[in-house]
């Protein structure tokens, strides 16, 4: 597996899941600018353990994580570090949307599937299912909060096209991730999400710019 390097697409208002090793790296690409990817994160090892935004905003004592931040584990433990961001703004705060939240929000009846269906639905062969899916790290969401009523905005992101975050996986993972299905989160335009895995002892001279797509 050394050296290889992966990469896919995520049509809007899907979802994708893989396995990493400790060392491989997972960037996250934004190719057409404004469009959110929900992602979380399982250990291989023991899938009771998942990316946990309460640990890793307690731990880097801010709530918007960047370059050099590590996102832990419910058990404490790192999972994934920011090891390159070309945003600097994502949301670490708010669940994934789902057929619930379109219901009581949008007025959809039915409500479709959401981040949260699309989740389950690609970590479903590692039996991982609606209810176990967290808060997730919300890619190049952007979440203001008014420090006086404390109200809580939904914005357009501040990514453009081509913007990417790439994070180190800190153990064995089982990782989801979505191009966002919420119009409010992606400026209500309804995009795909690019990524690519760099295995174990890849350089970055195999792997080609993420602004390519």
């Amino acid at each position: 597996m050394s050296g290889e390097v992966e990469a896919g697409r995520i049509a809007p208002c899907s979802g994708h899941a893989l396995e990493l090793e400790a060392g491989d790296e997972l960037v996250v690409i934004d190719p057409m600018g404004e469009q959110v990817s929900d992602l979380t994160a399982f250990a291989r090892e023991d899938t009771a353990e998942y990316l946990s935004s309460g640990r890793s905003i307690d731990y880097a004592s801010k709530l918007w994580l960047t370059t050099g931040d590590v996102l832990y584990s419910n058990r404490s433990r790192p999972m994934l570090t920011i090891v390159e961001d070309t945003c600097g703004r994502h949301d670490f705060t708010l669940t994934p949307c789902s057929k619930e939240m379109f219901e009581a929000l949008y007025g959809e009846n039915p409500g479709r599937p959401g981040c949260e269906g699309n989740l389950a639905s690609a970590l479903a062969p590692w039996g991982i299912g609606r209810d176990r899916i967290p808060v997730a790290f919300n890619i190049f969401m952007r979440v203001d909060f008014d420090p006086a009523s404390g109200r809580v905005s939904v914005l357009p992101p501040l990514s453009r096209a081509g913007d990417f975050v790439r994070l180190r996986a800190e153990m064995p993972l089982v990782v989801a991730m979505t191009a966002c299905s919420a119009g409010q989160s992606n400026n209500f335009s309804y995009k795909p999400i690019d990524w690519r895995v760099e295995r174990r002892g890849a350089t970055r001279a195999q792997v080609a710019s993420p602004a390519g797509g």
